[in-house]
Formats: C-alpha cells, sequence, structure tokens
C-alpha cells in the first residue's frame, strides 16, 4: 500500500506540472477580437522593436514553442503562430523574451546553451556506457571496469540533470522579466486579461520543472539499480 501512495507521489510530482502548464494553455487558447494579431505577429513587432533584423520567425509542427540561438529563430507551434488567443501572444512574447537574452548576451542563457550542447554529446556516450556495461564486465570479469561503465553513464544524467536546474531561471526571467513587462508596458493586453497572462507565463517557464524532476527520478532509479 505505502508503495502504492509513494508512486502516485511521483507519478504526480513528474507529471503535474506538465499536465498544469497543457491544461493552462488550453484554456486560454481560444481566439479574441480584442486582441489586435496574431502570436507570429507579435513576434515580428517585438523584434523590430528590438531591432534584432538577424532573429526570424518560424512555424513548427513537431518541435514545440522555443528559441533556437544557434540558428537565432524564434519557433511558434501552429496556434500560437497564427491565433490571436492570450496563449499564443504570451507565448510568442516568452520566447521572443529568450531572443533578448541571446541579443543581450545573458550571461544564464549563455551558460545553458553550453551546457545543453555538452550533455547532448555526454548523453550518447552515457547512454552507450549503460548499455555496455554488462557486456564489458562479462566480457573482462572484472568488477571494475564495470563500475567505470556506470560513472560514465550517471555522469552523463549529472549533467543533464544540472543543464534543466539551470533552465529554470533563464525561463522564469523570459516570462516575468522580459514577456510580461513588454506585454503590460507595451498595451499588447488589457489589465483584465494580466491574471491569466501570468498563469500562462508561470506555465511556459514551469514546463521545464517536469524534465528536471523526470531527470532526478531516472538518477535516482539507476542509484537504485546499482547500488551494492
Amino acid at each position: 500500500m505505502h508503495f502504492v501512495i509513494l508512486t502516485l507521489l511521483v507519478l504526480l510530482v513528474v507529471f503535474g506540472p506538465q499536465l498544469w502548464a497543457r491544461y493552462t494553455f488550453s484554456r486560454y487558447s481560444k481566439p479574441l477580437e480584442h486582441i489586435p494579431g496574431s502570436g507570429g505577429e507579435l513576434a515580428k513587432h517585438l523584434l523590430e522593436r528590438f531591432k534584432m533584423d538577424g532573429v526570424k520567425v518560424e512555424k513548427t509542427e513537431r518541435q514545440g514553442d522555443h528559441y533556437d540561438p544557434s540558428r537565432k529563430v524564434v519557433c511558434l507551434s501552429l496556434s500560437n503562430h497564427d491565433d490571436n488567443s492570450l496563449t499564443a501572444v504570451a507565448v510568442a512574447a516568452h520566447e521572443v523574451g529568450h531572443a533578448i537574452q541571446d541579443h543581450r548576451g545573458e550571461a544564464m542563457l549563455a551558460w545553458r546553451t553550453r551546457l545543453a550542447m555538452m550533455a547532448m554529446r555526454v548523453q550518447k556516450i552515457g547512454a552507450a556506457a549503460m548499455m555496455a556495461m554488462p557486456i564489458v564486465m562479462l566480457i573482462s570479469r572484472a568488477p571494475s571496469s564495470g563500475l567505470l561503465m556506470a560513472v560514465i553513464g550517471i555522469g552523463s544524467m549529472l549533467l543533464a540533470t544540472l543543464v534543466h536546474l539551470v533552465t529554470l531561471p533563464v525561463e522564469i526571467d523570459a516570462s516575468f522579466g522580459k514577456a510580461l513587462p513588454l506585454l503590460i508596458e507595451g498595451q499588447y493586453i488589457r489589465p483584465q486579461d494580466e491574471p491569466a497572462v501570468r498563469r500562462i507565463l508561470r506555465a511556459a517557464a514551469f514546463t521545464y520543472v517536469a524534465a528536471s524532476l523526470a531527470s532526478l527520478l531516472n538518477l535516482w532509479r539507476w542509484f537504485r539499480i546499482l547500488r551494492p
């Protein structure tokens, strides 16, 4: 019984933020007449306003809303690019917030980007090491060789967890340090829309919480497996 309760709590903690974010985005995704433009149009307008001529706006079908610092592209999902809903303009402003961070050379985004690129390479090595660990131990018959493979694999997971933890303050700044002031001061939203926009921006920032928790859970699982 205790195991079932613990499992349910873990599932709630890991998947709860993601489900909450999806619900929030869906709740405010209805097009509204008083919003004069789509999310894509707002993103282009803000990029022009901040004279970021080298940054483009693209629709994306599969990758979801994000800013790609390597290509200097604000990527928006089809609905957020084309619709004039509160979700569309809030998410567009959030992603432009990342473009502003990049344009200004803010340290946290630069650090997150470097760590993410490193983590992608290291995770491939770590995954290969974890898969090879039983084979290496069988062939070499030396526990130390298996331990080395395990250390490499867990090290890659630790780096991925660090990336998620560094990402959270970057996301919060994009939402509340950049996007919200832009939307309010530029009068892109009505005062009565502000509470809803705050919820959307909070959801946009905390979508990474689920990834962080899932990463920590995976790390804990491997520690349990490898514990003598």
